[in-house]
């Protein structure tokens, strides 16, 4: 049997010596052109398409997923200035405390151990989980004089709790500090 390139190199005269018609290239390069043509239309079109579709898609997921983690009002729980406007400013004055003692618990420098100061705070945020439940036993039973008093006492209870916290905190900065004025009188 013969291979491609034999025939090819035998018939080699037969092919060289011959001419495409006349016209021939002209008509080749339209025929080009109105490929090219047809399949960039089809090419541009679908792809922005499915990518306009894929950005849509994604932005109302994300709006979505927003909308329900950080936008909505959790509908499970109640807070006590929902109850009346008395406990709201109650409320605001634990809130406020809370987070001025928080303020300055994160703000404190624990020179010797950051996971410590990590810790800390992490047991500080646990301790909102009783909160979060007696919130949606308030739901529950709104006007259960119980489930607000133990929300107020809670509130005072974590702000004892992070007064301690800091005043442990002072003293142990002071303690450093009156160690590091020893060391530089002793050098």
């Amino acid at each position: 049997m013969k291979t491609i390139e034999e025939v090819v190199n035998n018939s080699r005269n037969f092919w060289d010596d011959q001419e495409p018609e006349e016209g021939h290239f002209e008509r080749f390069s339209v025929k080009l052109e109105l490929r090219r043509q047809a399949r960039s239309v089809k090419r541009s079109i679908v792809p922005y398409l499915l990518r306009a579709a894929v950005v849509t898609l994604l932005v109302t997921l994300s709006s979505l997923w927003t909308w329900d983690h950080f936008i909505r009002p959790d509908s499970r729980r109640m807070s006590l200035g929902q109850v009346s406007p008395q406990y709201k400013e109650v409320e605001n004055y634990y809130i406020h405390q809370v987070n001025l003692m928080q303020d300055e618990i994160v703000n404190t420098d624990i020179q010797n151990s950051p996971e410590q100061k990590e810790m800390l705070i992490s047991e500080l945020k646990s301790m909102d989980s009783v909160y979060v439940s007696l919130q949606k036993e308030l739901k529950a039973n709104p006007n259960d004089e119980r489930i607000i008093s133990a929300m107020i006492e809670h509130y005072q209870t974590k702000l004892e709790v992070m007064t301690i916290i800091v005043e442990q905190l002072k003293a142990i900065r002071k303690d450093n500090t009156n160690i590091e004025e020893n060391e530089k009188i002793t050098l």
